[in-house]
């Protein structure tokens, strides 16, 4: 028989999961094909309704290696789970002749732990274990969710903190899960055999499709030993957010409270000499502590690195003394030395990494309301570290809509330690960029609006000519309006504002979960919905109910964000432009992904109304539009009202039309 075709192959799972073929589809096939099989990489943009998923998946199950499939959501992970893979198999076996298997991983601590929920929590005053649920009040929120993760352990077959519907707070998660540090290993363990992670990594070991998180492929590639099986090829779905995600994985924090719990939790296993030890290196780094102020450490202050060395010489004896003393009167003795051990072990790897003070790391102080100060160490750039460990030893396909800023592909590149495309030289990986582009036409079904006439955003302080703008055009489109801010503070005080002067339901972020809000916000279009940056991603709402996409300003990093500002600097220093390749490209990423709320399907129409004047006027300007969806370009206030009512008429139209054919039928 002879080997079916890649077109064949993509029309095969294309009809199975009910869609339309799509030019951009067939070339990012095609493309992702030709990587896999010379061991090159490739960025891929492909914009909304391109139908991405199906476009690597298709590829890389007809090649027959083991695949990798990364994301930063949960919802692409469910959707890739659930929906994509197990039609996009069926479709291909009677051609393929055989049935990929898949299966998802995670990271430990993202599954139940059947020692902890039967044998307790080690308790951090007490020797031994207690019990979780006889110490939570039953009629407590922590203790209602307890008894409700015990009755699921009997009925889950992931053990997945993602299958628990309704979820639970981090605090009740943390009383049934373990990190990989704490965890006793499958052999010591007596619920080993039974295991929920090691059940779903030997699933991912016999598995040719392995979805898993960024955070997890970034904990393989930073701490060297192997988490996900060995494989051929790696898609990263939602490439635009790996490098923070990575960033994020690679950094370092203490806060005395973190110390003060390792302690109590070593004190009671091992010599006094060392607990005594530990205690005053406690006390001194808590002082040190008390007088903290935000902001980045150029160079770690004495008082500060005197504090972290008697951290790390203590928390060094006392890994030694846990690791030849025993004590049988602690209650199940191994999971509270393990949980002793991952918290001192910790204490000393940041302590150690901030004295040994690389020239590659950011260290700063944070202060929070709730937690206190703590000092953080983070990489300048993991540029470095993904060239290494992401691009060697198999090829890597990167997608997302928004890869592709200020019209090519080398500041996402140079992001992921990449040479600009089309360098030849020795260890130098070798990729190429493809823009398919999107099924949707920008140009008539959009309106991209600059309010030219605003005055330029200052550092803080309320825009009132902004609001007066921003109220104007929400009555303009009859509500159907997201409003994407750049602070909470300032999504909570246009909200507060707009309540007031406007008889629109406004919702705001925080206000209820992210799942309830979307789903208020698309059932009835006259509802507004006000969030931050983090709702950019999260919103998939086509139709009439999204017709205003506002962005406040232009989402720069802020000044005083140490990791940006001294990654911006080390730019500079270097000969290069610090602002263009850090805050301008952070700034386009986020609009691009921003304004890519406003067209989900072939049939929507609408503006995205940015109310910050900088982007018409600055040099930058030009940059960070060509980073975003090509719609026809207007700088005229009454343009975009006139508009806006157009489509809020329409959209109005077409709703009485339905309810007379509906009253009809």
């Amino acid at each position: 028989m002879t080997k079916p075709s890649l077109p064949e192959l993509l029309h095969a799972a294309v009809t199975a999961v009910g869609g339309t073929e799509r030019p951009g589809q067939v070339s990012m096939a095609e493309a992702v094909a030709e990587v896999i099989d010379d061991g090159s990489h490739l960025l891929v943009q492909a914009g909304t309704g391109t139908g991405k998923s199906l476009g690597y998946l298709v590829p890389a199950l007809a090649h027959g290696e083991r695949v990798v499939i990364a994301t930063a959501t949960l919802a692409l992970q469910r959707q890739l789970v659930e929906r994509d893979l197990p039609r996009t198999v069926d479709a291909l076996h009677p051609l393929l002749r055989r049935r990929p298997q898949f299966a998802m991983l995670k990271g430990r601590s993202n599954y139940l732990c059947l020692h902890r929920l039967h044998e307790g929590v080690p308790q951090d005053e007490e020797e031994g274990l207690f019990d979780q649920f006889e110490a939570a009040a039953p009629t407590s929120k922590l203790g209602q969710d307890l008894l409700r993760m015990r009755d699921w352990a009997d009925e889950t077959e992931s053990g997945d903190r993602d299958d628990l519907t309704p979820g639970v707070s981090d605090r009740a998660w943390s009383q049934v899960s373990v990190s990989s540090r704490e965890c006793l290993g499958a052999s010591k363990c007596a619920y080993g055999a039974e295991c929920f992670a090691e059940a779903a990594r030997e699933r991912a070991k016999l598995s040719d499709v392995v979805v898993t998180n960024h955070a997890l492929l970034a904990i393989d590639a930073i701490e060297g030993a192997p988490v996900l099986p060995q494989h051929e090829v790696l898609i990263v779905d939602e490439a635009h957010e790996l490098v923070s995600r990575v960033t994020g994985v690679a950094t370092g924090e203490l806060t005395p409270g973190q110390v003060t719990r390792a302690v109590r939790r070593a004190a009671k296993l091992v010599n006094e000499k060392a607990a005594d030890q530990l205690q005053t290196a406690s006390e001194g780094f808590e002082r040190v502590m008390e007088l903290a102020l935000p902001g980045r450490l150029e160079e770690v202050p004495e008082d500060l690195g005197y504090a972290l060395m008697a951290l790390r010489d203590a928390a060094r004896t006392v890994i030694t003394a846990l690791g030849s003393t025993r004590d049988k009167s602690v209650q199940d003795e191994d999971a509270v030395r393990k949980q002793a051990l991952a918290s001192v072990e910790s204490i000393h790897g940041v302590a150690e990494r901030i004295t040994n003070g690389s020239e590659y790391d950011v260290i700063w102080y944070e202060r929070h309301d709730r937690f206190g100060a703590s000092v953080r160490v983070a990489p300048m750039s993991v540029s470095g570290l993904l060239r290494e460990k992401l691009f060697t030893d198999r090829s890597v396909v990167l997608t997302s809509a928004t890869l592709k800023l200020g019209g090519d592909f080398n500041g996402v590149g140079a992001s992921l330690g990449l040479a600009p495309e089309g360098t030849e030289a020795e260890d130098v990986p070798v990729w190429k960029g493809l823009d398919v582009g999107s099924p949707f036409d920008y140009g008539k079904q959009g309106i991209l609006y600059v309010a030219k006439h605003l005055a330029r955003p200052g550092r803080e302080g309320t825009r009132s000519d902004m609001l007066d703008e921003l109220a104007e055009l929400i009555e303009a489109a009859g509500g159907r309006t997201l409003g994407l801010f750049s602070s909470m503070r300032a999504a909570q005080g246009a909200a507060e504002e707009l309540r007031e002067r406007l008889d629109m339901p406004i919702l705001l972020q925080g206000e209820e979960t992210l799942g309830e809000l979307i789903k208020g916000f698309a059932a009835d279009p006259k509802t507004c919905l006000f969030g931050t940056l983090s709702l950019w991603q999260g919103v998939d709402v086509p139709g009439p109910s999204c017709q205003l996409v506002v962005m406040d300003k232009i989402p720069f990093p802020r000044p005083d964000d140490p990791l940006m500002s001294a990654r911006q600097k080390a730019v500079d220093e270097a000969g290069g432009n610090g602002f263009m390749a850090v805050a301008a490209t952070h700034a386009a990423l986020l609009m691009a992904q921003g304004a890519g709320r406003l067209v989900r399907a072939s049939g929507d129409r609408g503006v995205v109304a940015v109310l910050d004047p900088r982007l018409a006027t600055a040099r930058y300007g030009n940059y960070l539009r060509a980073s975003l969806p090509d719609f026809w370009y207007t700088t005229d206030r009454n343009q975009a009202r006139r508009s806006l009512a157009a489509i809020d008429a329409a959209a109005q139209a077409a709703k009485a039309e339905d309810a007379e054919e509906a009253q009809d039928g």
